[in-house]
């Protein structure tokens, strides 16, 4: 058995969707030894939903990868890493692309898409029954993955280690300052089309783990997008009113279609809104 069919395993893949999400999750497991293997957790730390799911066990799929700097470093490049990772996912015989985008200096992040055929993917992986069926032949797999080159000060790491497709290390967020981020985007990421419902899954899944928040990284990342002033110490009493008042604007119905294809049982969902959330946070949030 080759590594990838012993990574596809874990999965209980019953239809295209299922082996679509497996797909893109073992290529974002292969593209995390590729760069362990080229020394970028020297410099940067992982974290955010993919983070999650990986290595803490989050209970849905996650579509990009999130990366921070452990300091700041506006010279950092990314493209010095595409040729490690360009190999990984070679060698586990995956074609993909791995283009950057064009660099934003006002938001301090550099991104890159990794990019190739779903359906021939689909095919690598996949066994001859039941059929793959609904992809089409010129339908593109995309990962994004993206880089802080200016992170907020206050984050705390730990280091994580995976045994496949062979055996890596991963510096990591610890969940405290994991929280600390997904506070931050509960509470101040913009949308354009609709409300981002995977934040709010996601804020779910803390609180029934108690995990407790990095408060200081919080504040910073709060200074840093604007949303707080310095000379003021964030507490939690603030935090939870923050939450509570972000909570009635959200439309939930709309949260809900945007996580749900993410997720196995939808039940998950069926006390979502503005109470309930308010709820959990006065009851859980520590």
């Amino acid at each position: 058995m080759t590594a990838v069919e012993s990574m596809l395993a874990k999965y209980n893949c019953k239809n295209t969707t299922d082996y679509r999400n497996a797909l893109k999750e073992i290529i974002q497991e292969v593209a995390l030894c590729g760069l362990a293997r080229g020394a970028f957790f020297e410099k940067a730390a992982f974290y955010g939903g993919t983070a999650l799911r990986i290595f803490y066990g989050l209970d849905r799929f996650s579509e990009d990868m999130d990366f921070s700097l452990k300091s700041p470093d506006e010279d950092f490049d990314l493209s010095r890493y595409f040729s490690a990772l360009k190999d990984e996912l070679e060698s586990a015989g995956f074609d993909l692309t791995i283009e950057a985008k064009q660099k934003n200096s006002r938001t301090g992040v550099q991104s890159a898409f990794m990019k190739g055929n779903t359906l021939r993917h689909l095919l690598k992986v996949t066994p001859l029954f039941p059929p793959i069926s609904g992809v089409p032949n010129n339908e593109m797999l995309k990962i994004k993955f993206e880089v802080d080159v200016n992170p907020p000060a206050g984050a705390t790491f730990q280091n994580k280690y995976a045994l496949l497709p062979s055996p890596y290390a991963v510096r990591l967020y610890d969940e405290p300052s994991l929280f600390a981020g997904k506070l931050h985007a509960v509470l101040c990421r913009a949308w354009q089309n609709r409300v981002k419902g995977r934040d709010f899954y996601d804020y779910v899944w803390y609180l029934s783990r108690g995990v407790k928040v990095n408060l200081f990284h919080l504040q910073k990342r709060l200074e840093q997008s604007g949303n707080w002033n310095s000379v003021d110490a964030l507490t939690m009493d603030k935090l939870k009113q923050m939450l509570c008042e972000r909570f009635r604007a959200i439309d939930f119905e709309d949260a809900k279609k945007d996580v749900a294809p993410f997720i196995a049982d939808q039940r998950k969902l069926d006390l979502w809104s503005a109470d309930f959330f308010s709820g959990i946070t006065q009851e859980r949030l520590m």
